[in-house]
């Protein structure tokens, strides 16, 4: 495992933080979902990250650290275009582009836009379809974000508790052995008010806009470079029959089941999702 360089970058709507490990290997681009942050692909990475350069953006998506400016765009399509101007600002090219949960929504805006620095793309376990906000989970949360910002952070002090968290209208049929991560990933929301802002924004955003991964979705067979869909095999939040219809629309797409887990496959299974990843990144490409 090589060593995370933690670093920040200034983009326009504000700073971003985000970890690089380096490397002349293929590069990773992975992508986190609502209040989450890079934390969630730290599994993946430590195992990755021996024969790939691997970069994990912190986005404002309601668990990152820095606030980012007052007239930020933080819709789903706002935040795809600030991992394009990542991609572009860190002059990445020829990215595996990885997105689980609603990262797994960003990753299909932008192979929707044809970005020629999208070599290829990794759908773990995520928002499509008519599934935004994603089942019970993301409703509630979504609900929650209609809350003024200081009530919101009221009502995610009761995440606080173990027995809480692992309900499932928060994290519990998100992870079966995240939690200590969870409990992390709800901290920035508890402490700066400058976050509970962003991260309401967010949230309005996305119940604003629920038929956007449909409008994606006609779009999808457009995209002609190598793609991987997993989805574990237990997900109670995001359909497996979504991720079948994910791989036949995509016309280079593989399939692959994760058994024993839940959504964060990062967290529950970071092993196997290491490996399918390295399998596919070193697959040739053939039309």
């Amino acid at each position: 495992m090589k060593a995370k360089v933690q670093a920040a970058i200034e983009l326009s709507a504000g700073t971003i933080e985000y970890e690089d490990t380096g490397g002349d290997g293929p590069v990773l681009v992975l992508l986190h979902g609502l209040m989450m942050d890079a934390s969630l692909w730290d599994g993946p990475v430590a195992d990755l990250s021996a024969d790939h350069r691997c970069v994990v953006p912190t986005l404002p998506l309601g668990a990152h650290r820095r606030a980012m400016r007052a007239d930020a765009d933080l819709s789903p399509a706002g935040v795809a275009r600030l991992v394009a101007e990542f991609l572009d600002r860190l002059d990445l090219r020829d990215v595996v582009l990885v997105g689980n949960d609603t990262g797994g929504a960003l990753v299909q805006l932008l192979m929707c836009d044809g970005g020629d620095r999208v070599g290829r793309a990794v759908l773990v376990s995520c928002d499509a379809f008519d599934n935004f906000p994603p089942g019970l989970t993301g409703r509630t949360l979504v609900l929650s974000g209609k809350l003024p910002p200081r009530l919101f952070g009221l009502f995610m002090q009761q995440m606080r508790l173990r027995m809480l968290r692992r309900l499932p209208i928060a994290f519990g049929w998100l992870t079966r052995r995240g939690d200590a991560a969870t409990a992390r990933w709800i901290a920035p929301v508890l402490r700066q008010p400058e976050i509970r802002r962003d991260a309401v924004r967010v949230l309005r955003a996305v119940g604003a806009d629920p038929g956007i991964l449909l409008a994606a979705a006609e779009r999808l067979p457009g995209f002609k470079r190598p793609a991987l869909v997993v989805w574990a095999g237990e997900d109670r939040v995001m359909p497996p029959e979504h991720g079948r219809r994910l791989a036949e629309l995509l016309p280079y797409a593989r399939l692959a089941e994760v058994a024993d887990s839940y959504t964060l496959i990062p967290l529950d299974q970071p092993k196997e999702l290491a490996r399918l990843i390295r399998e596919f990144t070193h697959a040739p490409h053939t039309n």
